[in-house]
């Protein structure tokens, strides 16, 4: 990274109650700011396929075989050579002359006027090439045993059959080099016969807050003093993305220990994130330590809430200074941390937190000039269609509307006050990395 924050820029930096800059940066360029300086972990490791949930493929994966590796039948039913005979008179009757089970084949030969009794995933018997089902058929029996079938329902040539290579050709590629493993994944592995893959290691991530106010769990509270919640939130968050976490506890606003901690920090880890520190303050020490150690773009963004936020290096790690409030941190990391760390795993287009428009039940209060992420609550309706409600109160130090949403309201730079039936941009994060 060659820029270097400046005196003047330290000085400028933002606050969280700081309202519309038209200097700040936008969302938008912020993003691809940060997109220039990722580069992906390398080191590699083998892990069983059992172990690769949730981790990036490192190199290709090509199926060593052809999937399915022989013809089978997609019903239960009946496997014949199809004729055009059959289309002309549907009363012809075929003789059974066997059954074939899936890992059991029928071993003989079917001959025109004959067929076999099949089951799904059988292959199909020599000298057939179609499968009726079984419901598209009446039997007749001898001797209590059902010995020729004729069609109440003719079926089309080469109906009802799994093409060997059908699904997956020897040699093709399955999962390209930055594939993040999902549960499906696992099982189409498997069915490869491939036992281990070749995976990038996992991301290493410090955390740590900063402040004087805050008290760890158990510790009973003073006057002026709080609970640490943010480093639970990045917890979360960050667990769910499959890094390995290095908490490094709630930092008071002592330079030493402060400095100390970071340097720390970006010793053991691929990426630091700090909360706090990073407004303007004047126990706020993280831009001056960030300026002696490192090399960190402080940004005043035109977004709410979230608006101070710090990207840069230190050492070999990069570095995330996320604001203090406990929703500005969630927002910033959807918006920023969560994409930047995906990348750095190994994942070159990381897939974004899915958006689409629904109609707002509730009116909005906005001032235009920045982009605002409020929280919502995505249902489903009487009348059947997605709809969104803001959680109530937008307060970025107001934690339980994060545990109420299931989405961001995505309200854009031009966007001002909204009427109650508007449509709005929604961004779903319930259950997602």
């Amino acid at each position: 990274m060659t820029q270097i924050t400046t005196i003047s820029q330290l000085l400028s930096n933002p606050s969280c109650m700081d309202d519309y800059d038209p200097n700040a940066m936008p969302v938008e360029k912020a993003r691809r700011f940060i997109q220039q300086f990722l580069a992906p972990v390398t080191e590699t490791e083998r892990v069983p396929i059992r172990e690769s949930l949730g981790r990036v493929v490192a190199g290709d994966i090509a199926s060593p075989l052809d999937v399915p590796n022989y013809d089978n039948s997609a019903m239960d039913g009946y496997a014949f050579q199809y004729t055009d005979d059959l289309s002309i008179n549907a009363t012809t009757p075929l003789n059974i002359i066997g059954t074939a089970f899936a890992g059991t084949p029928f071993s003989g030969m079917v001959n025109r006027g004959e067929c076999v009794r099949i089951m799904t995933g059988a292959m199909m018997p020599k000298g057939t090439d179609t499968v009726v089902m079984q419901e598209k058929v009446s039997l007749k029996e001898a001797l209590n045993q059902p010995s020729s079938i004729c069609f109440t329902d003719i079926p089309k040539p080469r109906a009802n059959v799994r093409y060997t290579g059908e699904d997956l050709k020897q040699g093709q590629i399955v999962f390209s080099n930055g594939h993040m493993m999902r549960p499906a994944d696992l099982g189409l592995v498997a069915s490869l016969g491939i036992e281990s893959i070749n995976i990038y290691r996992k991301l290493k991530v410090a955390i740590f807050s900063t402040g004087d106010e805050l008290v760890s769990l158990g510790t009973p509270l003073k006057t002026g003093q709080v609970y640490d919640s943010n480093r639970y939130t990045l917890h979360g968050m960050l667990t769910r993305m499959g890094v390995e976490l290095i908490d490094l506890g709630a930092i008071p606003d002592d330079p030493k220990l402060l400095e100390s901690t970071l340097l720390v920090a970006a010793s053991q880890a691929d990426v630091v994130i700090t909360s706090g520190g990073v407004s303007v303050g004047e126990a706020d020490y993280m831009k001056q330590l960030l300026t002696q150690h490192g090399q960190v773009m402080f940004w005043k963004l035109a977004m709410k809430p979230g608006r101070p936020l710090a990207y840069g290096k230190v050492g070999h790690a990069h570095y995330f200074g996320l604001p203090g409030n406990p929703v500005a941190v969630m927002v910033t990391f959807y918006q920023f941390v969560r994409e930047a760390t995906l990348r750095l795993m190994g994942q070159a287009t990381p897939a974004p937190l899915p958006t689409f428009q629904v109609q707002c039940t509730q009116a909005i209060r906005k001032l235009p000039g920045r982009t605002e992420f409020q929280r919502g609550i995505l249902f489903a309706d009487t009348d059947g269609l997605w709809k969104v409600k803001p959680t109530g109160a937008q307060g970025s130090a107001l934690l339980s509307s994060m545990s109420m949403a299931n989405c961001f309201i995505v309200l854009d730079v031009s966007v001002g006050n909204l009427d109650a039936g508007a449509c709005v941009q929604v961004q779903v994060m319930d259950g997602i990395v």
